[in-house]
């Protein structure tokens, strides 16, 4: 892992550059560890779900939490910090966040170190390659590299069927890192979530997307373990963004379609 400091941020959209020092609590009587905010633990830079846009910080979890902070009478506040903290359980049972949005996938592991709010997000597996690579699957990088972003379900997913095709895992603090060492050829491929690796496709003709991987990944929203009262109005902003047609817009803002 790469050396990174815990940046805390208010440049998160609708986030007020004043804070109230202390803790306080959110409509409801939920608590939070600073007056007026919904403090949020991310890691960047995973475009389109969390990144830097021209000193902003902004994407699909950000506008959602934004909505979910709105509709608890608080603003967000933004965290970055090394994805291993926020799966770990460590930034939420410490109080360093009140919540954790991260385009993290739940398993059972991680329901070990918090807890989890309701899916609000579906994702699978994708491969990312050269054009031109005739690497189609992991059956075709025996003896190549395969990037991984540390800590993530691609990773265990590369780790799980290593054996298998004989390739060798290598690890990367972040996104950006990974694709990077794809189109340097540092790495013959890399796996992560498909919906980055399509974003990033875009605007890289260089690399594709050749494959993908049925995981049955859904995301969630992490919350200390044991803070059933935060947990159950987080679930309730989510539902109600939902039947009101806020969380298609969002969906449809990030990715150009309603959700399925």
């Amino acid at each position: 892992m790469l050396p990174a400091l815990a940046l805390a941020t208010a440049a998160a959209a609708g986030c007020a550059e004043s804070t109230t020092a202390g803790g306080g609590t959110a409509d409801g009587g939920v608590e939070v560890i600073k007056a007026g905010f919904l403090t949020t633990c991310t890691h960047m830079d995973y475009k389109p779900f969390q990144f830097h846009d021209q000193g902003k910080i902004v994407g699909f979890d950000v506008d959602l939490v934004d909505a979910i902070a709105k509709d608890m009478g608080l603003k967000q506040e933004i965290v970055d910090t090394p994805f291993e903290g926020i799966q770990s359980g460590e930034d939420l049972n410490t109080r360093r966040c009140d919540v954790a949005a991260a385009a993290m996938s739940i398993t059972p592991a991680r329901e070990e170190n918090f807890d989890f709010s309701d899916p609000y997000f579906e994702a699978t597996q994708a491969l990312l390659v050269k054009k031109g690579a005739n690497i189609h699957g992991l059956q075709d990088l025996r003896g190549k590299k395969l990037g991984v972003q540390l800590s993530t379900t691609g990773e265990t997913y590369a780790n799980d069927n290593k054996a298998a095709n004989g390739y060798e895992v290598v690890q990367f603090e972040d996104l950006p890192l990974s694709v990077t060492a794809v189109q340097t050829g540092q790495v013959d491929a890399a796996i992560n979530d498909n919906s980055v690796l399509a974003d990033f496709v875009k605007n890289n003709p260089e690399v594709e997307i050749t494959t993908e991987f049925t995981t049955g990944d859904q995301y969630g929203i992490g919350m200390a373990t044991g803070n059933t009262a935060l947990k159950e109005r987080v679930n309730a902003a989510l539902k109600k963004l939902k039947d009101t047609g806020e969380y298609d817009k969002i969906y449809e803002k990030w990715f150009g379609k309603k959700p399925e």
